[in-house]
């Protein structure tokens, strides 16, 4: 049986901290999607969601220089769950993107 985990994901990016490790870059920023959907009482909703997304600088990945506030991008990758300990003693989940494929949007696309 294959196990799949894959995420693709288009959207506005919110805050980017961009570092060097071991002599290779690596950006942590937040994504924003939005979905819009009606209400039963046909009122519009727009609904968003923040995503935590790492890219390492590779062939697949050479945008992230590139990553600003604002930009719109599409990103696949994988999710990753994390769990620790908190400083209050309780256990905490944090889920994060880890981008196999990043490419930053020129022009959004229609409907969008």
């Amino acid at each position: 049986m294959e196990h799949i985990n894959k995420i693709e994901l288009q959207g506005r990016v919110g805050f980017v901290r961009a570092n060097e490790f071991n002599g290779s870059k690596v950006a942590n920023f937040s994504l924003a999607t939005d979905i819009l959907y009606k209400t039963r009482e046909g009122g519009a909703v727009s609904e968003t969601t923040w995503h935590n997304v790492v890219a390492w600088e590779s062939r697949d990945t050479a945008d992230i220089a590139r990553i600003a506030v604002g930009v719109p991008v599409y990103v696949t990758g994988r999710l990753r769950t994390t769990r620790y300990t908190g400083a209050d003693g309780t256990e905490k989940q944090f889920y994060e993107v880890l981008a196999n494929r990043l490419r930053i949007l020129e022009e959004e696309p229609e409907g969008i």
